[in-house]
């Protein structure tokens, strides 16, 4: 904990929070956030009992709410959301009006629009807006970002990012467009073309295109069935091509196929995971016909974004511009989605 840190909680009251859905993934990040010892636990909000029970285990001195609106009643500064996706948006910009930061598990919104209107709202209100995308907070990715920036790979012409979970959701509402946004692009491309924007400094997207399936059908993005394959091509201002592939249910021989490799004039880059892992990964730097490991499991890597949030809610952090990149993600998924999407 730094000085400055320390400075803050003994200034001021820690930082009240409210945790709003608390399931497994929610209170997973509960845990995170509470381990930085920066922050009060004041409520919890969710439609079963027994995940409220297993959160108030972790935040035995926290308030049992029984809806939204009491949740919000409470006296807070910030709201950490692990809901269905059709809910994120409006929850984040009533908490944001309420004047509360927000950490929002991903995605932010169903498409661009309701993207925007959140960090117009965070604008606003001028209040720290954070999204769960997790997988820049590994060792991995921040490594291979790093050789990117420094130059040691050359200018980079390629990405090729892939994420195929073999099972697929178990909740009846991600197989819902009109609640989910979309299937596997939208749930785990997010992903993969957040770290492909972030990992090369979000150089403005030229170009896209795509295609999706359903049950090994072709299906395009006005459908209403949700995609469980897709794939998409990426062309960025700075000449690179990304590839992007990902799945639910996919016949991938192991549980998850997770990937992100860049490739320039000078070297290339690649995590992947391990033996179907989906939280064990190795980082690779390639010259030639050589290899050269940059990071190996384990690491605890899942809630460290939550936990950054709460670490810069505690410094007292307001509105950050780096949201507004959460815009661009949003766009290029409706783009995949729908190719005369902005046109």
């Amino acid at each position: 904990m730094n000085e400055r840190l320390l400075s803050v909680q003994g200034a001021a009251r820690l930082p009240r929070l409210g945790f709003l859905g608390t399931g497994w993934i929610g209170r997973h990040r509960l845990d995170a956030i509470l381990k930085t010892g920066l922050v009060q636990p004041v409520a919890l909000a969710d439609p079963s009992e027994d995940m409220m029970d297993a959160a108030l285990a972790l935040a035995p001195e926290a308030k049992r709410c029984a809806s939204v609106e009491d949740l919000l009643d409470q006296d807070l500064d910030g709201l950490v959301i692990a809901t269905p996706s059709a809910l994120h948006a409006e929850q984040s910009i009533r908490a944001l009006d309420r004047g509360l930061a927000v950490f929002c598990q991903k995605p932010l919104g169903r498409d661009a629009h309701e993207v925007a209107d959140v960090v117009a709202a965070a604008r606003r209100a001028d209040r720290l807006l954070r999204v769960d995308l997790s997988y820049r907070q590994t060792r991995g990715m921040q490594a291979i970002r790093d050789l990117i920036r420094s130059g040691s790979l050359g200018e980079i012409f390629a990405g090729d990012l892939v994420f195929h979970n073999a099972y697929g959701p178990d909740k009846p509402w991600f197989y819902d467009k009109r609640q989910s946004g979309g299937g596997a692009l939208i749930d785990l491309g997010v992903h993969l073309v957040d770290l492909a924007l972030w990992t090369l400094d979000f150089p403005k997207t030229v170009s896209t295109s795509g295609r999706l399936y359903a049950k090994g059908r072709p299906i395009t993005g006005a459908s209403p069935e949700v995609e469980d394959y897709a794939e998409a091509r990426i062309e960025l201002s700075t000449g690179a091509t990304v590839r992007i592939a990902c799945s639910w249910g996919l016949h991938a021989g192991q549980d998850a196929e997770i990937r992100a490799a860049f490739h320039g004039v000078n070297g290339g880059a690649e995590m992947r995971n391990v033996g179907g892992s989906f939280y064990d990964f190795v980082t690779e730097e390639f010259h030639g016909t050589t290899r050269h490991e940059r990071h190996a499991p384990p690491e605890e890597w899942g809630g460290l974004a939550a936990a950054a949030w709460a670490r810069d809610l505690a410094a007292e952090k307001r509105f950050d511009p780096e949201a507004e990149k959460l815009i661009a993600v949003a766009e290029v998924l409706d783009r995949i989605y729908l190719p005369d999407f902005g046109g």
